[in-house]
């Protein structure tokens, strides 16, 4: 049976002792306090994609002035890249949607009430980490921007961190209400920037572009399906906490139009930033974007103007996927309230010691740490999607995702360990790791849930009961 969040709200009274304590911001949001419209949410999105390391991610199918990949060879990648994150994305949205509960209590349906905590840990802790990540490079900027401003007077890549991170911290206490305007802001300047790089590229750059991207052989090999993954583990840690995102939006968006509010602003922020720092690095030589930029846009105020960019793009990528889902997480664990929550995830990102990560002698252990969680976000969304849409059918009590002693108590064996299998087997093939690990963690919790744990709480209401 399907429990309505109404009748989830009002029967709350009746379970004081049963349910596990929770703070306001993780019960089920209902319809009246949905604030995000469908152009409001686009926007979101937009925001949220239009930065600098998407930028990079265009830049690097140019190597050494050789293009891995040709224009229409890197256009069917994405196109098949953002079609499969939008279907994801509908589909995961949906439970979240529907019932307004956040992602971290979702996973317990899989995971139990106690197994949820460590899956959402998967989650939560990659993202303060690339907080920091984040602030720090937009810090780095503001520097640049204060120091040109100040004629050198001023030089301090700390102190801006730290300004940084407190503006963010506070944005962020309004919650969505805030993010729904920085990422509408931000999406708007930074766009009409790229659109007045886009013009500079096209009059001045075209041979070289044409020579050394849109007419180069590529391959349709391995590197075009792993530019598919990496543009999939791009948005896998986004896709997978999906419900934290539809239980904002104003209800009575059907499924296939919530699949269009991902597909359109994920095409146009996506492709268009990945199309520039493709046509950069093929004009230029150079695969940083920010030195490109210099090169493209002969302009004595170009490193203000770039170093604004940059940071206008931290912020906008923190406030959508970074900071709500592991404060939902420390919110879930500590007990606290969202607020004190959002304030534990912006000082735990100062402390996560950005100005290591961004230092060249960092990279290979950064992407050892990427390639270490993303192998374990590919088999989670998996298995959600496998409870929610076989084993219940879509049919869910929600009130025993809130019971500390219903359905869902404990951990599910099945999940941890299909999610353990799934991990694995992304690591045998790490450029084709995501979409090793969803297929195998999905058919692993599938047959465990079938075939072992006999009596189960966890079967209780699934086709296998």
């Amino acid at each position: 049976m399907s429990t309505n969040v109404a009748d989830l709200v009002l029967e709350g009274s009746q379970h004081q002792q049963e349910t596990t304590p929770v703070d306001e911001s993780l019960k089920p949001k209902l319809g009246s306090d949905r604030k995000i419209g469908p152009v409001s949410y686009m926007f979101m999105w937009i925001g949220d994609g239009v930065n600098l390391g998407n930028m990079t991610l265009g830049a690097s199918l140019i190597a050494a002035g050789v293009a891995t990949l040709n224009l229409f060879q890197t256009f069917v990648a994405a196109i098949l890249a953002i079609g499969i994150i939008s279907v994801v994305f509908a589909l995961n949205d949906r439970f979240g949607y529907r019932t307004g509960i956040p992602y971290v209590v979702q996973l317990r349906m899989s995971f139990g009430i106690k197994g949820s905590i460590i899956s959402s840990f998967l989650r939560g802790v990659p993202a303060i980490v690339w907080y920091g990540f984040q602030s720090w490079v937009g810090a780095t900027a503001l520097n640049e921007i204060v120091k040109v401003l100040s004629s050198g007077s001023f030089d301090s890549i700390p102190i801006c961190f730290v300004i940084l991170q407190a503006v963010q911290i506070v944005l962020s206490l309004y919650g969505f209400h805030a993010i729904k305007w920085v990422e509408m802001l931000a999406s708007v300047v930074i766009l009409l920037a790229l659109i007045y790089v886009f013009g500079i590229l096209l009059n001045s750059h075209s041979t070289a572009i044409s020579e050394h991207w849109v007419n180069a052989k590529g391959t349709w090999g391995l590197p075009f399906f792993a530019f598919i993954m990496v543009f999939l583990g791009n948005y896998a840690a986004i896709f997978l906490s999906a419900a934290d995102y539809s239980r904002e939006l104003k209800s009575g968006i059907s499924d296939k139009k919530r699949s269009m509010l991902y597909f359109l602003p994920i095409f146009i922020a996506y492709g268009f930033v990945l199309t520039i720092g493709a046509m950069m690095a093929a004009a230029t030589g150079i695969s940083n974007p920010v030195k490109a930029f210099a090169v493209i846009v002969d302009n004595p105020y170009i490193t203000v103007g770039v170093s604004a960019f940059i940071v206008i793009g931290a912020v906008a990528v923190n406030m959508v996927a970074n900071i709500v889902p592991p404060a939902y997480v420390i919110s879930l664990v500590t007990k606290l309230k969202y607020k004190p929550s959002v304030i534990i995830t912006g000082l735990l990102a100062l402390c996560s010691f950005p100005w290591i990560l961004v230092q060249d002698s960092s990279a290979k252990g950064l992407n050892m740490f990427i390639l270490m969680y993303s192998a374990f976000l590919g088999p989670i969304v998996a298995i959600m999607l496998v409870e929610y849409y076989i084993l219940r059918k879509q049919e869910v009590n929600t009130k025993e995702l809130y019971l500390e002693d219903g359905a869902f108590q404990g951990y599910n064996p099945s999940a941890i360990l299909a999610m353990l299998i799934g991990a694995g087997a992304a690591f045998l093939l790490v450029e084709m790791g995501w979409i090793i690990g969803f297929t195998v963690a999905g058919t692993a919790y599938l047959l465990l849930s079938k075939f072992a744990f006999k009596g189960s709480s966890f079967k209780k209401d699934t086709i296998f009961e």
